[in-house]
């Protein structure tokens, strides 16, 4: 009986406190640290200096608690005080899957990297970083320390990936089977050595 008791604390323990769905423009500049919004899946991330600290995270997302809405503009700042750059966010996730043993990640959305391997490939990627499914380019490179705008929509079957406010898309990747709905309905911030900074979200419904 006891046992029972103690698996049913752990289970209760590691459930993800939901939060009310996004069906407006929403913001958060992390003043305030990371407030009860988000779900660490692991260590790395900490709020400092009125923004997020990112770093040494190894593929445990800081998943954000509140479902986006299907078609949606994430937008956020985000710098590297580092060389190797390696930028780093999952959308459409499912709120609280990480990489487990450090190995090679699986993702449950898509992710978008900025100057990942070193600095040498930006991608869209639909669920593995490391597979043949996704966007690629190798220019520009990540700029130590320099902050950049970054605005991600996706409109039907296409993601569009915008840096600095520029009318030409950084990355587009189009889906003929969009992951959507259930277990696709999360935003999370991503790292895995480098120190990263993000600032300043604001997602809005398209």
């Amino acid at each position: 009986m006891q046992r029972w008791l103690a698996i049913g604390l752990v289970l209760a323990a590691c459930k993800v406190r939901e939060q009310p769905p996004i069906t407006a423009p929403w913001t958060w500049d992390f003043d305030a640290g990371l407030g009860d919004v988000f779900y660490a899946t692991g260590d790395g991330y900490r709020g400092e200096r009125g923004a997020l600290s990112a770093h040494g995270a190894h593929n445990h997302p800081l998943w954000l608690r509140k479902k986006l809405p299907r078609d949606v503009r994430i937008e956020f700042d985000a710098w590297s005080t580092e060389p190797r750059g390696d930028l780093k966010v999952e959308v459409f996730g499912d709120g609280h899957s990480f990489d487990p043993d450090g190995g090679r990640y699986t993702a449950t959305g898509y992710e978008l990297v900025f100057g990942g391997w070193f600095n040498s490939r930006s991608i869209i990627a639909r669920l593995d970083e490391h597979g043949t499914d996704m966007a690629a380019r190798t220019e520009p490179r990540v700029v130590p320390d320099r902050h950049y705008h970054w605005r991600i929509e996706r409109r039907g079957k296409a993601i569009t990936w915008f840096i600095d406010d520029l009318a030409t898309p950084f990355l587009r990747y189009e889906d003929p089977r969009p992951l959507d709905g259930a277990g696709h309905e999360y935003f999370g911030f991503n790292n895995w050595e480098t120190d990263t900074w993000f600032d300043n979200l604001v997602i809005a419904p398209l």
